[in-house]
């Protein structure tokens, strides 16, 4: 047989395909599918020997011509869906993979008859299956898409005549029953690559939906839990900052992580949908227990409230699983690092009605800076989950942390330029240190009346506690000319609650030949604070007794020596209730196949009242606002989205104090913008990207007092536009990517002081980019066996308000080796490989929140499931 050019690349395409699925050992395989609660699928694989499927595969590459579908047919037998595709004969080979709540079954070389060209769909065939429908994917494969109501369904392969493929489809995750072996007559491969890819399809954060992303007319990007594991990761800054235009802010003396998006800090932190409302005591987020990270572009005031107009992030937790799923590691590092997560989950009926996951982390490591303490964090996360019935779940959540971190102002500026002093030196005090507590616990409530109509409702409450060791040492003031450091001790306590419940009905309708996905919702919150600050720099002489001064270039701790708490002055002590009441529609509307227009109103409502205890003074704040949101999608190809939105944000005062020097309150931040985006498929189901241009806007920014840190000051006006790049997924079988770049211009653009207007907000440097991309040997005596590389690139960054220094841009190469064999996973991992010295972050500060980046880092694990 004489193959041409382009036939020649095709079967050899083909075959390293085929051999890579071939080479799958499916024990493993079939382990991979219970790491998260996204692949709850048991995709049936053939129970033949290895000889009969390499039979089947040089079957396939020896047809020279198409396999014709010539019919498909629909039927629910038994409380089971059966799907039967008929051929003109020859055998057909399906790729099985889930996709959120979706099954994707893909067939190679094959095509559909002129008598079903356009393909076949049929709506809610069975209880718990939303839709299916065959397709014809590209010119040599066909696509049936299996779309779950409220999880990803499972799949049998039935013995069946040569002339036909017959799937037995159990919707809502029921027990499978049917346990015949998949004989000669049907070659299946099928692979767990699409769970262990980077590639996402779908989130439920940016509309609290399941709508594809394609679908959506915005910008949201998912980390996978692939891409944690591959990385290591231990940080959320060492995940959100895969995605463009995600820049890390520091962490705020130990209080909280502060990201950047789109050139706006202090971006909201969500886990599992649910925020806190200051962003100190939403505090340093564990990965532990992460499913995947969603990152939503721009504002989503609409469905979540208070937000930034760069976007917010969304911690999305790991679920239980009916399988037995025992995962065990062990983590060892540079600086005497030691983490130990271990992940378990079951069904604790025989019905696997009821279901648990149990996820607990211990982690040491002293770190790279000069502490006398290192840090030290204990974790646990029980979830349990009840399927009361087909159309009912319940589930209850609990995190708990404690923690002891050392308290890291960071380093100084000293002529506009960051001090020439070793980067493990400190400028507070080495022994100064914190204790944190942080609970999360709550329910979540759905009820599906039918296949179109549902309810969730969902609580929870959310405690943070912050309290130093004593007294902290703050840089207050530098001397250029000599490098000494005014430093006045502080003391400061914070309790911090919140309790959150929202209720939202979902539903599709049509109105006509128009379709429509709609969302009704209501959430509250109160938030009862207590925050209490011991603080007293004035006069700034030898004479006071709560001021240390330290020479950052040859530094004596020792010299003075920290107050108890009880000899320094309140600054303030205040008690702050806040009630919030947000009540929101919003609608996806099918206005033809290619063409989506989604729409939404928000109306919130906030009441905040601060009581000083001191002089028992009290000062009350009201506000509300309507915050739309309207983007529309158009999809000329099924690959290719095109879309617009425009949205506005609302924001009471959220800096981490929120009131002004001589006691006022802030006035409500407000923002608006308009993003337009290209969404490609580059190869369908597995590489996708993003391409965005947005301009946004916000008022009354606040930010803080340069002359007082525990106070704030409004800034009139900030606009940030750029340009933004994304793509993730797997460009071949093994070879996985994600990356992105970002050029963003953020300036202040309208202020009463004149010196403020056209500087640049700290931290956000023009260009950056990232890249990460992994390679996993398919076959052969190597199988298994994988190689990671990749980078992160900051630019330069302005510091200060007006601007007053800039810090360099710098670029860290990572690496990874990794090896997979059965159920054992040895990984080792190389970040900032060539040990570069850089500043990781800027504030308005020239003395504090001018974090160091971390040298060198290694790390090497091992990971076993039982």
């Amino acid at each position: 047989m004489k193959l041409n050019l382009l036939e020649y690349g095709v079967f050899i395409a083909k075959l390293s395909l085929l051999s890579s699925f071939m080479a799958i050992n499916p024990a493993v395989a079939e382990t991979s599918h219970n790491k998260s609660p996204r692949t709850k699928i048991n995709t049936v694989r053939d129970t033949s020997s290895r000889h009969r499927v390499s039979n089947s595969a040089q079957d396939l590459i020896s047809q020279s011509n198409l396999t014709a579908v010539t019919g498909v047919k629909v039927e629910e037998t038994e409380g089971e869906l059966q799907v039967v595709l008929t051929t003109e004969g020859a055998r057909l080979v399906p790729l099985i993979f889930p996709e959120g709540n979706n099954l994707v079954v893909e067939i190679l070389d094959a095509t559909l008859a002129p008598a079903i060209k356009n393909g076949v769909t049929q709506t809610n065939p069975a209880p718990g299956i939303k839709q299916v429908s065959l397709s014809q994917l590209d010119d040599s494969s066909v696509r049936l898409l299996v779309v779950g109501e409220t999880q990803t369904p499972r799949v049998e392969i039935i013995p069946s005549p040569q002339n036909s493929v017959v799937l037995s489809i159990t919707p809502t995750g029921r027990a499978q029953t049917n346990q015949a072996e998949v004989e000669e007559e049907i070659a299946i491969i099928a692979t767990g690559a699409a769970e262990e890819n980077y590639y996402a399809a779908d989130a439920t954060t940016a509309t609290r939906t399941d709508i594809p992303l394609r679908d959506l007319p915005q910008s949201v990007q998912i980390v996978p839990q692939q891409v944690i594991e591959d990385r290591q990761a231990i940080s959320i800054e060492e995940i959100v900052t895969s995605s463009s235009g995600v820049i890390f802010s520091g962490n705020n003396f130990g209080r909280g992580a502060d990201l950047a998006i789109r050139g706006f800090n202090r971006s909201a932190i969500l886990r599992d949908g649910f925020r806190v409302y200051n962003r100190a005591a939403q505090g340093i987020p564990e990965t532990a227990n992460l499913e995947r990270v969603e990152i939503v572009k721009g504002p989503a005031s609409v469905v979540f409230g208070e937000s930034e107009p760069g976007g917010l992030i969304n911690l999305v937790s790991k679920q239980p699983v009916s399988k037995p799923l025992y995962d065990l590691q062990l983590q060892l590092g540079n600086d005497r690092f030691v983490r130990f997560p271990v992940d378990l989950s079951g069904a604790l009926t025989e019905s696997g009605n009821l279901s648990y996951r149990l996820n607990v982390l211990y982690q040491f490591e002293d770190g790279f800076r000069d502490f006398d303490n290192g840090f030290e964090r204990f974790f646990v996360a029980p979830t349990l989950a009840w399927q009361i019935s087909d159309s009912t779940d319940l589930s209850f959540n609990l995190e708990y942390t404690t923690e002891t971190r050392p308290v890291d102002s960071g380093t100084a500026v000293i002529d506009g330029e960051p001090a020439d002093i070793p980067r493990e030196r400190v400028i507070n005090n080495p022994s100064d240190k914190a204790d944190r507590e942080f609970i999360n616990t709550g329910y979540t409530f759905e009820h599906r009346f039918n296949e179109d109509w549902k309810i969730r409702n969902a609580f929870r409450y959310i405690g943070n506690s912050y309290d130093p060791d004593g007294t902290l040492a703050v840089p207050f003031f530098i001397d250029d000319n000599t490098g000494t450091i005014t430093r006045t001790f502080v003391r400061e306590e914070r309790v911090e609650d919140s309790f959150t419940l929202y209720t939202n009905v979902e539903g599709n309708l049509t109105t006509g030949k128009v379709e429509h996905n709609l969302l009704l919702g209501v959430d509250l919150n109160k938030s009862p604070n207590d925050l209490s600050t011991r603080f007293d720099p004035f006069p700034l002489n030898f004479s006071n007794p709560n001021l240390a001064f330290l020479n950052i270039f040859d530094p004596d701790y020792d010299a003075f020596v920290s107050p108890e708490p009880e000899e320094i002055d309140f600054f303030n002590n205040d008690e702050v209730s806040s009630d919030r009441l947000g009540i929101y529609v919003q609608d996806k509307i099918d206005l033809l196949d290619n063409l989506i227009l989604l729409a939404g109103l928000r109306y919130d409502t906030f009441d905040r009242t601060t009581t000083n205890t001191l002089d028992d003074s009290e000062v009350s704040q009201d506000s509300d606002a309507f915050t739309p949101r309207i983007g529309i999608v158009y999809q000329p190809i099924e690959a290719i989205s095109l879309y617009g939105n425009y949205s506005e944000s609302f924001n009471p005062n959220p800096f981490l104090y929120n009131r002004s020097a001589d006691g006022s309150l802030l006035e409500p931040e407000t923002g608006d913008g308009f993003e337009i985006g290209v969404k490609a498929d580059i190869v369908p189901n597995r590489l996708a990207a993003t391409v965005a241009y947005f301009n946004l806007d916000k008022e009354n920014v606040a930010t803080e007092d340069r002359l007082n840190p525990f106070a704030a000051v409004i800034i009139d006006r900030q606009q940030s536009q750029g340009i933004e790049f994304d793509v993730a997924g797997e460009i071949m079988p093994g070879w996985n990517v994600v990356a992105g770049y970002a050029y963003i211009d953020s300036e202040i653009t309208e202020d009463d002081d004149a010196d403020l207007i056209g500087s640049r907000f700290p931290n956000i440097p023009e260009h950056s980019a990232s890249l990460w991309t992994t390679y996993e040997i398919q076959q052969g005596d190597f199988q298994g066996l994988g190689l990671g590389l990749g980078f992160n690139f900051v630019g330069e960054r302005q510091g200060g308000l007006p601007n007053g220094f800039e810090v360099d841009s710098y670029f860290l190469t990572n690496a990874a080796l990794f090896y997979k064999r059965q159920n054992w996973q040895l990984r080792l991992n190389f970040n900032n490989l060539f040990d570069v010295d850089y500043i990781e972050s800027a504030d308005t500060s020239s003395v504090r929140g001018i974090y160091v980046g971390r040298p060198f880092v290694v790390r090497g694990s091992v990971a076993v499931q039982l």
